[in-house]
């Protein structure tokens, strides 16, 4: 995600524009401007004139804190996505550890049903079944899962959100 270089206080609408996007930003600060109060992990601040390396050192470090915040994590049976979470039942948590791994491309259904019954392999609309519980406890977090046909499922942002 491209990360908006903005000069402070100068630009003060440009940072509110950009806050509101959920858009990273780089705020430069004037020699003798005070710097802004930072409590967004999606914002910093560097104070000119300023290196080079400094400014591409900071930018990194907010595309690479960008690109955390826009893809979802499972951790104990808790799937969380841009700030927002839910719980799921042990099946559900282990069909969602490959599509997150995987987020934005294609898992095969066989590999969904080896991640969810390991041991035993349920009948073939076990898997459609726990898609569908997964699909309507994901959709207010933002995520989707899209069906590709003959191939499998993909986890991705939701369209429009």
């Amino acid at each position: 995600m491209e990360v908006a270089v903005i000069r402070w206080p100068e630009d003060e609408s440009r940072r509110a524009r950009a806050r509101q996007a959920n858009k990273p930003r780089l705020l430069l600060v004037g020699t003798h401007a005070d710097p802004p109060a930072v409590a967004d992990p999606l914002e910093d601040w560097v104070r000119l004139p300023a290196a080079d390396g400094d400014v591409r050192a900071r930018v990194m470090t907010l595309e690479a804190r960008a690109a955390a915040a826009t893809r979802p994590t499972v951790v104990d049976g808790v799937l969380r996505f841009a700030g927002a979470w839910v719980g799921l039942s042990p099946v559900e948590e282990r069909i969602a550890w490959p599509l997150v791994e995987r987020f934005g491309a294609v898992v095969g259904r066989d590999a969904l049903i080896r991640s969810a019954w390991p041991a035993d392999p349920p009948k073939r609309n076990a898997l459609d079944v726990h898609v569908l519980r997964l699909r309507r406890r994901i959709d207010d977090l933002g995520l989707e899962i899209r069906t590709v046909r003959a191939r499998g499922y993909v986890l991705q942002a939701a369209l429009g959100g």
